[in-house]
């Protein structure tokens, strides 16, 4: 099992979702529920296409935070 961090902002009327390891997987759906099942199918069939290219699945090393910025 692989675990991997996705990022998911509202945005209006979308939900915009990216991968920091994955950064050309990201996308825009309706909900934010969809944008999680949608991240996870294309996360998968990336994985699963690694191996046939030879390559090793990454190794997740992102975080996430929030911070609050004051504006003046």
């Amino acid at each position: 099992m692989h675990r991997f961090l996705i990022v998911i902002e509202k945005a209006g009327k979308i939900s915009q979702h990216a991968h920091p390891t994955f950064l050309a997987a990201s996308q825009q759906r309706k909900t934010r529920e969809s944008a999680k099942e949608q991240m996870h199918e294309v996360i998968a069939m990336h994985i699963r296409g690694l191996p046939e290219d030879g390559l090793p699945v990454p190794k997740s090393h992102s975080s996430a935070t929030f911070i609050a910025v004051r504006a003046e």
